[in-house]
């Protein structure tokens, strides 16, 4: 039987370098659960932006930057991917396994539109700064639909106001103050901005289109 977002649970994420900050909103609006899922371990953080960087000439002026080759570059984007995605699914995996609702939704930044392949990405300028954090939402992305969640994709400067708009109250600040009281510390602005996104994809998909 399916269940109803009204019935269940539903996850905000904010990426944060290679971790998922997810809060839980549940079927009242309270906050079941917020924590933190490391993406990946021992690897680099922006192999996007900082190796495949590197590896086309740029930056190269950065204390920290090392030589590399594309060829290498190329295959450590796909480790990380790989390490990413199988992160994402541990992550999603220990979470659904805590929460006594069951998750219907999960809420993502919207992924701007990039090259297809991990060599264009690099090359294109523009792409490999904003690559890396793509490729996390996607692998979060990807292991909701694969525990068969339904995935809403929102957008940072607009989902204050919408969430506003879908609760039909004026501000959405009074409701995020009375949850970090009732929560406690910490109550960080990227929580804030996890549990505004579970708040809208709680009262089901927008208009806005998948990537």
């Amino acid at each position: 039987m399916k269940i109803s977002a009204a019935n269940g649970a539903t996850v905000g994420i904010v990426e944060h370098g290679n971790d998922a900050i997810a809060v839980t909103i549940g079927p009242r609006d309270e906050i079941l659960d917020r924590r933190s899922i490391a993406l990946t371990e021992g690897l680099p953080t922006h192999p996007y932006h900082h190796e495949g960087a590197w590896a086309v000439g740029r930056y190269l002026d950065s204390p920290w930057a090392r030589p590399m080759s594309f060829s290498d570059a190329v295959a450590l984007v796909a480790r990380v991917t790989e390490a990413a995605a199988h992160g994402a699914q541990k992550g999603l995996a220990a979470l659904a396994a805590d929460l006594s609702f069951p998750i219907t939704a999960i809420a993502i930044r919207l992924c701007p539109a990039l090259p297809p392949s991990i060599e264009e990405r690099i090359h294109d300028n523009r792409a490999q700064v904003v690559a890396d954090s793509v490729m996390y939402r996607e692998a979060m992305a990807n292991a909701a639909r694969a525990r068969g969640w339904s995935v809403e994709w929102y957008d940072r400067d607009q989902i204050y106001d919408e969430a506003a708009n879908r609760l039909g109250i004026p501000d959405i600040d009074p409701l995020l103050r009375d949850m970090g009281r009732r929560i406690g510390p910490p109550w960080q602005a990227k929580q804030k901005l996890a549990a505004v996104a579970a708040l809208v994809a709680a009262r089901g998909p927008s208009t806005r289109s998948a990537p």
